[in-house]
């Protein structure tokens, strides 16, 4: 196989035609996922898409970006818009279903309209991440396991550190990239606050296995999804409107702590999925596998390390399945050092770049969003996944959260600074204007609600999934 063979065999939709309609960011941001997957897109005249700006107060996120007691805040990237484009070009790959699926922008904010969230400035508004001063710049912190705080004391190498005021002080005076990398050995999530390196991919994908006969690729994808929290349930959620046939696999000791939140977001994003519980001894890991081979599509949400000690090798699971597609979604990709990284939505924005692009134009240190690298990653993966299958499959597809974020910011974005803050003002101005700046969060309702931990166990294992 040549080089451009080689390319095309790994680009999911190389050769393919594809139809886009409309005029502004979101198609122009759907084009440039499709024409990055490979395909030839035709773009013709349609109705005007929503402006960026707007699309981010009608987001929510605006209302969740600022200080309490402070004006709601701009994003100056066209991050909505982003959402918007993405689930666009979702609808090109799957015309015939796109119209089940909700506004990207529209899923941004949803976990924080049912947790009943609020703006807090360097705080995240579910309050797990927080910017902290060093002694040398910015840089951000998550705590949201009781395991983390208990590492907390190691970290910053004092027994007396308990709280976030004691974590503060302790940082103040210290290096913020020491800081990162002792925390990131500990497996806490933490990243520097910079400005933003554009990456170049929103995702990599590697041909690893043959593909599916064609017959089956325009079937509705069998999907096992072993993620949690957000990002990957997401984007098997949005396969699921699309008509998949999907299977919730957990940890019968560590279940997805989605469990444990608000249970109406557990349930818009998990309902009418199968849910299997296995634990992760041998015959747990022989059932793992019974479910791979089952799949057309594997969505994961961990470290590569995490399955690989159980022998379950990505590579392997595409090379003996025909036409599987395995989704990884990682914080910082699969290569090392980052692999070993961990990172949930807000922390992973941060190191994109986004709280250094709000500080540039507003002065101000904030944390943008409700764990936005989650919802925008998941509505990305859904696309390449489904990219995927249609072509035959056969592939890994690797999405980091912190570079799907950064690409985003670096679409569109103006040549200089002072264009920039000139866009924020401009935005700013235009919400405020139609009165949009303070539009709440706002979520669908879920049809019904998920199933328990474990309870399609029999019907999956006594032939439910030949059946689906």
């Amino acid at each position: 196989m040549d080089s451009h063979s080689a390319l095309d065999s790994a680009r999911p939709l190389a050769h393919r035609l594809l139809q886009l309609r409309g005029r502004g960011a979101p198609t122009d941001y759907a084009r440039a996922l499709l024409e990055s997957l490979g395909a030839r897109v035709d773009v013709t005249a349609g109705p005007a898409d929503v402006g960026p700006g707007i699309a981010w107060a009608r987001s929510g996120l605006m209302a969740l970006t600022g200080f309490a007691d402070g004006p709601a805040q701009m994003c100056p990237a066209p991050l909505a818009s982003c959402a918007d484009g993405a689930i666009k070009a979702l609808s090109c790959v799957a015309p015939a279903t796109a119209d089940a699926l909700p506004a990207g922008s529209a899923l941004l904010g949803e976990r924080a309209a049912i947790a009943g969230l609020h703006r807090n400035g360097a705080v995240s508004p579910g309050g797990g991440c927080r910017l902290l001063a060093a002694a040398d710049g910015w840089l951000a912190v998550s705590l949201a396991r009781e395991s983390d705080w208990s590492d907390v004391p190691a970290w910053l190498e004092d027994e007396r550190v308990r709280s976030w005021e004691d974590i503060a002080a302790a940082a103040a005076s210290r290096s913020a990239e020491q800081l990162v990398e002792r925390a990131r050995l500990l497996g806490l999530p933490a990243c520097i606050s910079a400005p933003t390196r554009t990456p170049q991919s929103w995702c990599v994908t590697t041909r690893h296995g043959p593909p599916a006969p064609t017959g089956k690729r325009l079937d509705p994808p069998k999907v096992v999804d072993l993620s949690s929290l957000w990002a990957g349930p997401l984007c098997s959620h949005l396969l699921q409107l699309l008509g998949a046939k999907v299977i919730k696999v957990e940890s019968l000791g560590r279940p997805d702590g989605a469990r444990n939140g608000p249970r109406p977001f557990y349930d818009l994003l998990n309902c009418g999925k199968r849910s299997v519980a296995l634990p992760f001894d041998d015959h747990g890991v022989e059932r793992l596998n019974e479910l791979i081979d089952w799949a057309d599509i594997v969505i994961e949400a961990s470290r590569p390390r995490a399955l690989r000690q159980l022998g379950v090798f990505a590579e392997q699971c595409i090379a003996r399945r025909s036409g599987l597609t395995w989704v990884s979604i990682t914080g910082y990709g699969r290569e090392q050092p980052g692999c070993n990284w961990t990172a949930f939505g807000d922390d992973a924005a941060v190191a994109a770049g986004l709280s250094a692009l709000m500080q540039q134009v507003s002065g101000l240190s904030l944390i943008c969003g409700d764990a936005v690298a989650d919802p925008l990653t998941g509505m990305h993966a859904a696309v390449a996944a489904l990219a995927s299958h249609q072509s035959g499959g056969g592939r890994l597809v690797s999405l980091a959260l912190r570079d799907v974020v950064a690409h985003c910011i670096g679409f569109s974005r103006p040549q200089s600074d002072a264009a920039l803050r000139e866009r924020w003002r401009t935005w700013t101005a235009e919400a405020r204007s139609l009165g949009l700046d303070e539009t709440p969060p706002a979520a669908r309702t879920a049809p019904g609600p998920a199933r328990a931990l474990g309870a399609d166990n029999d019907s999956v294992f006594a032939g439910w999934g030949d059946q689906c």
